[in-house]
């Protein structure tokens, strides 16, 4: 088989160089054939025979390599477009809310757009042969960048959708209709789960350097497209590298930004000899940074785009709160049903009735829901999608410590554990990932809030425009519908005007019957910490509650109504005015300033014992209209007297001690023990005296045994 094929490839040879032969060596070759000529020499013209061979073999090499790109080009688009137009729209058609398709799918439509474009440029280079390689390799640059966006993003999600994958795989009745959906669409792939259909971006995308190199190598390096060609495959072996870091930075910032929900026992767990040194090195570098012995890693880049997010979080924060209060006190409204009063009225009363029946009834309930719908629960989503992100800011600041640390180290001693490399990486990768997808993130989030803003407002309109069509329904039923405004104005002013002195009148009569209130003495516990707050803030500082208040949020003080006060400051940290930082007589802390009504010393007959009283201005009837001054007599109006009582019960375990009962009266004699410490309080109830817990202490108003009283006032005789 040698020899036959050697003869074969010799008079290959001798028919490849017959016109270079010369005439006599022809014509000796056509008179006899049995005798070799002697200027015959096919083995000195094989190697450039060969060399042709060679090149013909390279050039048909190269021509099934480019064809190769094509063809998977187009059969890989067919298969995503089976995947998107017939498997991803029989599964939501029917609409298996157990079904993530979003997760699954991710930005696959993205993905066939482009490829589809890409193909397109790719077949459109068949008919321009000459320079088909060149426009090639410009078309991958072309693409480069798109490529790129789009498939680090399918890259990066294709293990929670193998996880998804899996997870149907688990539920019978889920697992069944995929595959049933399978046999519908794509009977002939013979797929029995989606992952068949999901793993082919993420082989195309690796498999494009593969392609080029394969064309490369059946170059020729003298070949005018050789460059580009190297260029273009260089490129795609970039965007893998990208795609690779891109998703290693992913999956960092996947297992930092979890939030999770332990228990103290399970933190307390996870507690070790390394955790506890790890986190006293970042504490102490942290003081350090504060105390600006250590200087601070600046990343001016970073803190503005923290500073847009911190921002963005807290407005997000505020506003979902007061969304919440607002609903609320809409469902409280909406319960009280003012349309079922009876009002023993006539004329307006009635329309009155029916409006506010039509609003309760339909209106406000309709409104409700639109707000919860539109307004409350994408402010929940956004909400939880920042947790993410601000998990992920505060590792960033655990690891730029950690970071820092072993950077001196590196720089003292030159090398570093593999460990403390990994550390390294992972905040730049942290870092890198933060500074890259921060912009985006804000500006999308910024257009989100926007869009919950757009439609409470557009709600807020709505509402409104109901409400006065409706009215508008009813007044026109009142009998001075259709009078001139003028002398509806005036008719307004006149009765206003007849009510207002009959109100005046009562008032006169009501403050001539009622005699003055008896002055109420305050406890010698309540009397000792109001003179201290006097003492340190000035009598012009001093408030009382009007109602009892529970601290919701930090720093915020949980108070009894009627407990004295001293104002510090009108606002809040963050200049909200309605958060007032007051003195409690030891405590210091938030109230909410709608609580608080301003108060004066008075003097009493005592030279000791002074007594707290409205200020007279606060206590003031407010009309919605002013009232004609006349003389009246001045009533004094004090606030309720307080006492001292037990707020939990106490059993005595020393004869140092007394036993309390729950809301059992008690005088304070002391409040502080023979050494000074606040913690206990010598008092005397029931004529014993003895130590107990000042947190077992509560001051209330005085108590009758109808309820907190009011002000003792001696009623005069009856007549007859």
């Amino acid at each position: 088989m040698h020899k036959a094929a050697e003869m074969s490839q010799l008079q290959n040879c001798s028919k490849l160089s017959s016109p270079c032969l010369s005439e006599p060596a022809a014509d000796m070759a056509s008179s006899s054939s049995d005798e070799p000529s002697a200027k015959e020499t096919p083995g000195a013209e094989c190697p450039i025979y060969e060399e042709v061979l060679c090149l013909d073999r390279a050039e048909q090499n190269q021509r099934l390599a480019v064809e190769e790109l094509i063809k998977t080009e187009a059969s890989y688009v067919h298969t995503i477009e089976l995947c998107v137009c017939d498997i991803r729209v029989h599964l939501q058609q029917k609409q298996l809310p157990d079904i993530d398709l979003e997760g699954l799918f991710s930005n696959i439509d993205d993905v066939l757009c482009v490829s589809k474009r890409f193909l397109k440029g790719l077949e459109a280079t068949v008919s321009q042969e000459p320079e088909q390689l060149l426009l090639i390799s410009a078309l991958f640059q072309e693409f480069k960048e798109e490529m790129e966006s789009i498939y680090k993003v399918y890259c990066a999600c294709y293990e929670q959708a193998l996880l998804l994958v899996e997870s149907y795989k688990k539920d019978p009745r889920l697992q069944q209709q995929i595959v049933e959906t399978l046999n519908t669409t794509v009977p002939h792939t013979g797929a029995s789960d989606l992952s068949f259909f999901l793993v082919m971006p993420v082989q195309r995308v690796t498999k494009y350097p593969l392609l080029l190199q394969k064309i490369l190598e059946n170059t020729s390096a003298r070949d005018k497209a050789y460059a580009a060609l190297q260029s273009a495959a260089s490129a795609m072996l970039e965007i893998n590298a990208n795609i690779n870091e891109y998703k290693r930075r992913k999956e960092v910032a996947t297992k930092y930004s979890k939030v999770e929900q332990l228990t103290l026992r399970e933190r307390l767990s996870r507690l070790n000899k390394h955790s506890i040194a790890k986190k006293t090195m970042r504490l102490s570098r942290l003081f350090m940074h504060e105390a600006g012995i250590l200087p601070k890693t600046e990343d001016k880049e970073f803190d503005c785009l923290e500073e847009k997010f911190q921002f963005l979080a807290s407005g997000v924060t505020e506003l979902k709160e007061n969304v919440t209060s607002y609903l609320n006190n809409l469902q409280v409204f909406l319960l009280s049903k003012p349309q079922e009063c009876k009002l023993e009225m006539e004329g307006a009363a009635q329309q009155y009735r029916r409006l506010a029946g039509t609003l309760c009834r339909t209106t406000f309930p309709e409104f409700r829901r639109q707000l919860d719908r539109l307004v409350y629960q994408p402010l929940c989503s956004l909400s939880e999608t920042l947790k993410g992100p601000q998990q992920l800011i505060r590792k960033r600041l655990d690891k730029l410590l950690d970071y820092e640390e072993i950077e001196e180290k590196k720089c003292e001693m030159g090398n570093v554990t593999y460990d403390e490399e990994a550390t390294m990486n992972t905040y730049l990768a942290i870092n890198t990932l933060l500074v890259s997808e921060l912009p985006t993130f804000n500006q999308v989030a910024m257009q989100w809030l926007g869009q919950i803003l757009r439609s409470l407002v557009a709600l807020q309109r709505d509402l409104a425009k109901q409400v006065l069509q409706e009215a508008e329904i009813e007044l026109a039923q009142l009998p001075h519908s259709h009078i001139p405004l003028p002398t509806f104005w005036k008719m307004v002013k006149d009765t206003l005007s007849q009510s207002g002195a009959q109100l005046n009148s009562f008032c006169q009569k009501f403050e001539m019957i009622m005699p003055n209130p008896v002055l109420q003495p305050l406890s010698p516990a309540e009397e000792c910490r109001v003179l201290s707050l006097v003492n340190k803030h000035g009598p012009d500082k001093l408030y009382q509650l009007t109602s009892n208040i529970s601290g919701s949020k930090d720093l915020d003080l949980t108070l009894q109504r009627g407990q004295i006060v001293a104002l510090l400051h009108e606002m809040d940290t963050k200049g909200n005015a309605n958060r007032w930082l007051v003195d409690a007589g030891g405590h210091r802390g938030y109230v909410l300033a709608g609580k608080l009504q301003p108060y004066h010393l008075v003097q009493s007959q005592s030279p000791r014992m002074q007594m707290l009283a409205l200020d007279d201005g606060a206590e003031r009837r407010r009309h919605s209209y002013t009232l004609p001054e006349t003389p009246r007599p001045q009533v004094l109006i004090t606030p309720p007297a307080f006492q001292v009582v037990a707020g939990y019960a106490f059993t005595a375990r020393s004869p140092h001690e007394v036993s309390l009962q729950a809301g059992q009266p008690l005088t304070v004699l002391e409040p502080h023990d023979k050494k000074g410490s606040k913690e206990w309080s010598l008092v005397e109830v029931n004529g014993q005296r003895g130590y107990v817990p000042s947190t077992y202490l509560m001051m209330v108003p005085t108590q009758e045994l109808g309820g907190w009283s009011l002000p003792a006032w001696s009623l005069p005789t009856q007549q007859t």
